[in-house]
């Protein structure tokens, strides 16, 4: 079930931070932004400049809490570190912020009414990282998505402005946005012993875990790739109109990240569908022309 921004309540953060330390925190968000996504870091360079420092104190807050799901320790140690950061986001909300990216983040929540249960949610589905590998459908897959990606455009989305509507196209690019990942991701996760490509749909292709696991592209994985791939471009389509919903000045980025992921699609399939030898991603070249095309586009 899709969880409405409007119901969760923003805490009041009162406690002032000097100038200095804000400053430094934002610029380790901004360094973790870059370093962790460099698709979502170039599109957030065209919001304004508060929106954009904003913008990566939720990033850097929600990369970590991937990166901790993601270290190469026992699954106990995780979780108890997934504990750790949910107790600092708690005592940041409560106006003790501590770490340098609880610091960015909190002050981003009082200028911007950020509230804390989407961030809440995603904890339980970064916990879902350690503890769940394999989806047997592809409405559990979305529910996943939900916790590790729309919540993020719930988080994002009083930073960027909106108007009554948009939270559900939100809560669908989150989706779209988190499928392209996993479809990036698929060799990447399975040395991981993960498969998130939903077993139902591998077994509709007459695919196997056992050949996925082996890096195995054949006829039937090409098939399989290719559902996906139409399925998450539906996703992105259905979730365009949503932009006109946001404030002016945050629409040209969000429309720059459409875009941007929507061609990590098609170097999936420039690649011959080779997820588990090669990357697909977008170089910093075809960025910038995409960029222009984007702003011609308005």
């Amino acid at each position: 079930m899709v969880r409405l921004l409007q119901r969760y309540p923003a805490f009041a953060l009162p406690r002032e931070r000097p100038r200095s330390e804000l400053a430094d925190s934002y610029r380790r968000c901004r360094e973790i932004t870059r370093a962790a996504s460099k698709t979502f870091y170039f599109a957030s360079l065209f919001l304004p400049a508060q929106k954009r420092g904003a913008i990566w104190a939720v990033y850097a807050f929600c990369r970590s809490a991937d990166d901790i799901a993601d270290a190469d320790e026992p699954a106990e140690r995780r979780l108890a570190q997934l504990d750790a950061w949910e107790n600092e986001l708690r005592c940041a909300f409560s106006g003790r912020p501590e770490p340098p990216v609880m610091v960015a983040l909190t002050d981003a929540a009082a200028r911007y009414g950020v509230p804390i249960a989407p961030a809440l949610e995603l904890l339980a589905g970064a916990r879902k990282d350690v503890a769940v590998q394999r989806y047997a459908t592809y409405d559990e897959l979305l529910d996943y998505c939900y916790l590790v990606a729309s919540t993020v455009g719930l988080l994002v989305s009083p930073i960027l402005g909106y108007a009554p509507g948009a939270l559900e196209y939100g809560v669908a690019l989150g989706r779209a946005m988190q499928l392209t990942n996993i479809l990036r991701d698929v060799g990447e996760d399975a040395r991981m012993g993960r498969i998130y490509l939903p077993a139902e749909d591998i077994g509709r292709f007459g695919y196997s875990e056992e050949k996925l696991l082996r890096g195995v592209i054949d006829a039937q994985f090409v098939a399989l790739m290719r559902f996906e791939i139409a399925r998450v471009r539906q996703m992105y389509r259905a979730a365009a109109p949503g932009i006109a919903l946001l404030a002016r000045e945050s629409r040209y980025t969000v429309r720059l990240a459409l875009a941007l992921y929507g061609r990590i699609l098609d170097a999936i399939e420039a690649n011959g569908y080779d997820v588990f030898t090669r990357r697909a991603y977008v170089p910093l070249r075809a960025k910038l022309a995409i960029a222009l095309a984007t702003a011609l586009e308005r």
